[in-house]
């Protein structure tokens, strides 16, 4: 009995960490410079609150940012096509990809302060190996595709959240624009690249 009340404080207090966290990455400019103190601080948790529900910054990034990728997960698992499962892969995969590119445009900062970490690859992490799964099942039923496996690495580059960072912030890229870059670059991925045009 006594138990209960533990487990709802500490709910209580992971959905005030998240929210913190959540603000103060969506407000600063360099999320790098973002500490466990300032996210406990500003939820009005003790640093060891944070340790034991996330075991460290990397746990607490990670944790944020799957609940901010949660929505977009669920239209990929159960929505309609083309991001939705059922679609044809030539339409799945370019969808799967402008998701990834509007969630990273999205969660900017975030994003990029999870891959800069340092404490782990990006390539181990869960949501990469989601979104390279997805994509490399897709792909491998595109007629005449080969390599679906390298396909889906090479085409999850384009979207890195250090690269997203880098147009849309210090090049200002306009996000249509990106999302337009993106789509052309997909199609020309799929029909195998452009035949060279002769002199």
């Amino acid at each position: 009995m006594a138990e209960r009340k533990p487990r709802k404080d500490a709910a209580r207090n992971r959905e005030a960490v998240l929210a913190a966290a959540d603000a103060l990455f969506a407000g600063h400019e360099s999320p790098e410079e973002i500490t466990m103190a300032d996210v406990a601080a500003a939820a009005g948790v003790g640093k060891g609150t944070l340790f034991r529900a996330f075991g460290d910054r990397t746990g607490l990034l990670r944790a944020l940012y799957e609940t901010r990728l949660e929505p977009v997960r669920e239209a990929v698992a159960a929505g309609p096509p083309p991001l939705g499962p059922g679609a044809e892969p030539r339409r799945r995969v370019p969808a799967l990809l402008d998701a990834v590119l509007c969630f990273k445009l999205d969660n900017r900062r975030l994003a990029l302060a999870l891959e800069e970490d340092g404490s782990a690859s990006p390539y181990r992490a869960e949501h990469y190996a989601r979104w390279h799964g997805l994509l490399r099942e897709a792909l491998e039923q595109v007629p005449g595709l080969p390599d679906g496996d390298f396909t889906a690495h090479a085409l999850l580059a384009a979207v890195r959240a250090d690269l997203v960072e880098h147009l849309a912030g210090r090049e200002g890229v306009p996000r249509e624009e990106l999302r337009a870059r993106l789509a052309e670059f997909v199609d020309r991925v799929l029909d195998g690249g452009p035949a060279a045009d002769g002199p």
